[in-house]
């Protein structure tokens, strides 16, 4: 391995010789991580390079070449990927290699929008940053655990380095297997990791990249303009918690709030992106909801427990999720946003912001969760893009606009919540038409449980010393929590 500027020709060589004894070495399938940045190149190519010099009859073992699309990525970076991963499979296809490319992506539940539009959760930042584990970890633990299933254990194929990680570079070395190149997964059982770059240096790398032609077809001279116009550096594939997230003015998601501002997409649209505008203004329009001043604005005073808790020492609720209103709002903004950039795009370029099951779920989770009963989704689509959807047509017992209104009246008029009156019917609803009924009131006692008082009534009981629900050994050092919590199935580059 290279400790230098650059790399020697017998240094290369040595390279080729490790990955492919390791290779050679068992009937583990390989999972390459490409996120289409320069580590990941440059390891793909190492990987490529090295494999062609097997004779055709040692090139057997299966070699997965993963991309992680969150379905939020930069156009731009998405048109490169899915041009790039195009390339990559007829070439190896071409060149005689067992490598099969592959986009993973979260289910539609798990997706961006349904989560931050349909459940209200708010836009990420870094005390709850919870669309690392949705939107990369889990695809890509979804399919290791597919391949480990398929043939027992797995190695992944990653192009970490330790001179970008320190983390990264101290867990490799604790899992790493004595007198082997392999390390242990720090969280996936029967994966197995290989960083064949991790010794190597930024300069290494860009050298290394700039003196040798892209097997499959590409410039690497316009993945440094890539670089240049973004002034970033690239999102790696996540599998595990130890790999460095894109909050870092990195190209990636660009609805990305964990930071201030995003350079990265101010760049790109400064070098000759400008259709890319109304993204950066949908996104600082996310972002302005994190002014701690304006939070009441935006959200509930409830979380998602029903519960109101307090920040640790204060009278300061813990800000719920979004409120329904604001949610109807963001979702008429982004497709008004989807109207006007495919319109702008470059011809054969315009991006989906967000796809028809996304909007099928956050229907459904408006009108099941969120007491939506005037259905507001298809007339919002309807508005904003001028056309319907193939919705499906509920059943007779689903209550409308009109008596959600006249509900609002009586229950204004006996001074009961009208969110508790609109679930309390929600939960009949669901449970209209079953013989057995047993779960019915448990739901109704769990939901009566819920804290229904206004807030002053709240606050005042509270400091009375009198409010059980919301006492000190429940409050909330952190401004937020992640509401429903995934197992730690861990994250990579």
């Amino acid at each position: 391995m290279a400790d230098q500027s650059t790399m020697s020709a017998s240094a290369l060589a040595g390279r080729y010789r490790e990955i492919q004894q390791v290779y050679l070495s068992d009937k583990r399938p390989w999972v390459v991580g490409y996120s289409g940045g320069k580590d990941s190149t440059c390891t793909l190519q190492m990987v490529w390079a090295a494999l062609s010099q097997l004779p055709p009859e040692q090139r057997q073992k299966p070699v997965y070449v993963i991309s992680s699309d969150t379905r939020v990525e930069t156009p731009v970076i998405v048109r490169y990927i899915d041009v790039t991963l195009e390339r990559i499979q007829v070439a190896a296809e071409a060149q005689g290699l067992p490598i099969k490319t592959e986009k993973v992506m979260p289910t539609t539940d798990r997706s961006f929008w349904v989560n931050l539009i349909g459940r209200g959760y708010p836009a990420p930042s870094r005390r709850f940053r919870w669309c690392t584990e949705r939107l990369k970890i889990q695809p890509a633990d979804d399919f290791i655990k597919q391949r480990v299933a398929e043939f027992g254990e797995v190695v992944m194929v990653l192009g970490v380095r330790s001179s970008e990680s320190a983390t990264r570079a101290q867990v490799m070395s604790f899992h790493r297997i004595k007198g082997s190149a392999l390390s242990r997964h720090s969280s996936l059982l029967n994966a197995f990791v290989y960083a064949p770059i991790e010794a190597l240096s930024t300069e290494d790398v860009w050298t290394y990249l700039l003196q040798s032609p892209s097997p499959w077809g590409n410039d690497n001279r316009d993945l440094v303009a890539m670089y240049r116009n973004a002034q970033a550096g690239e999102c790696p594939l996540v599998v595990d918690k130890t790999t460095p997230s894109c909050g870092n003015s990195r190209f990636g998601c660009w609805v990305c709030t964990v930071v201030e501002r995003d350079h990265s997409m101010e760049a790109m649209i400064d070098s000759g992106e400008e259709w890319l505008e109304p993204l950066l203004e949908f996104r600082d329009l996310l972002a302005e909801t994190q002014n701690p001043e304006k939070k009441r604005l935006y959200r509930e005073v409830r979380r998602r427990t029903g519960q109101v808790n307090f920040i640790r020492g204060t009278d300061s609720p813990v800000p719920g999720p979004y409120k329904l209103d604001f949610c109807k709002d963001l979702l008429r903004r982004l497709l008004q946003t989807q109207v006007i950039v495919q319109r702008q795009a470059p011809p054969g370029e315009a991006p989906i912001l967000i796809n028809d099951a996304e909007l099928h779920e956050i229907r459904r989770l408006w009108r099941t969760e969120r007491g939506d009963w005037a259905d507001s989704v298809p007339a919002i689509v309807r508005d904003a893009l001028g056309h319907d959807l193939d919705w499906i047509v509920e059943d007779a017992v689903s209550f409308t606009a009109d008596d959600g209104k006249l509900l609002e009246e009586v229950c204004q008029a006996h001074d009961v919540p009208t969110e508790l009156v609109v679930q309390l019917l929600d939960i009949e609803r669901d449970a209209h038409g079953l013989k057995r009924r047993h779960a019915v009131h448990t739901k109704i006692e769990d939901l009566i449980r819920q804290e229904w008082r206004d807030l002053d009534t709240i606050i005042a009981a509270r400091r009375a010393g009198r409010n059980d629900a919301t006492s000190e050994d429940q409050e909330l050092e952190l401004e937020e929590e992640p509401e429903l919590p995934f197992s730690n199935l861990g994250a990579a580059g």
